[in-house]
């Protein structure tokens, strides 16, 4: 019987949470210890890649990440950022998070309307004589540099900010009788956490393809993944599992 769930990310702050509801519904303790955290270069680190801040005329932002460390960075290297400096940001919610760091009315920002990168390439496309600067983490694939290039378009990507192991703290148990991981790199973090990690009885929950991957390719079984048809989020996938191990 699932009494303990271990939920690698942090807590939800709203108390109208769907993990709250589950708690209080099927009589389980959820735990939120995230494996993995986020943290920026160092601006040492950033120089090694020969980059100038100010050689280039617009800024390419895919998330609240990217925009925190590319101003953290600039802040911290004392670079001015010009009042005609261009932002490209892949959804209305992260262009709006762009208001933490300036006046976004005083700045150019351009926001792509799906939510997805091709959907912000095409409007990138219409400022051709731009240079484009696309801040990303350590753990990325070429497919924006790839779309950039089919535009003819001046870019350049570089690394801001990396995915690192978030240690689980020494003194407290890991009794949990569910894990549930939502990255590849989540999976990594766990084992090496728990290099000696039995899975027996504990049963792992994963979201995407790509986590259910990891998990298999580390040797370990995976007993819930989302999305489904039936869940399309985890919250949701944890409650059909809980449900039906209750009946």
């Amino acid at each position: 019987m699932i009494k303990k769930i271990l939920v690698s990310q942090p807590k939800p702050t709203s108390d109208k949470s769907p993990y709250f509801e589950i708690e209080a519904k099927y009589n389980v303790e959820f735990t939120f210890h995230p494996f993995i955290k986020i943290e920026g270069l160092t601006p040492k680190e950033f120089r090694a890649q020969k980059i100038q801040i100010l050689d280039y005329s617009a800024i390419v932002f895919n998330s609240r990440h990217a925009i925190d460390y590319f101003f953290t960075l600039c802040k911290e290297m004392r670079v001015a950022l010009p009042e005609d400096m261009k932002y490209f940001s892949i959804s209305e919610t992260v262009a709006r998070y762009i208001q933490k760091y300036i006046q976004y009315r005083k700045r150019k920002v351009f926001v792509g309307d799906t939510g997805k990168m091709p959907e912000l390439v095409t409007i990138m496309a219409k400022h051709k004589n731009e240079k484009y600067l696309v801040p990303l983490s350590d753990v990325h694939n070429d497919d924006v540099a790839q779309m950039l290039d089919a535009k003819k378009l001046k870019h350049k990507e570089c690394v801001m900010y990396r995915t690192v192991s978030n240690p689980y703290p020494a003194d407290k148990p890991f009794d949990y009788d569910m894990v549930v991981l939502f990255t590849p790199a989540g999976v990594e973090s766990l084992l090496k956490n728990f290099p000696d990690f039995q899975q027996g009885n504990t049963r792992l929950a994963c979201f995407g393809p790509a986590t259910l991957k990891a998990i298999e390719e580390a040797g370990l079984r995976c007993d819930l993944s989302a999305p489904t048809e039936q869940a399309r989020s985890m919250t949701a996938a944890i409650e059909m599992y809980l449900e039906a191990e209750n009946k």
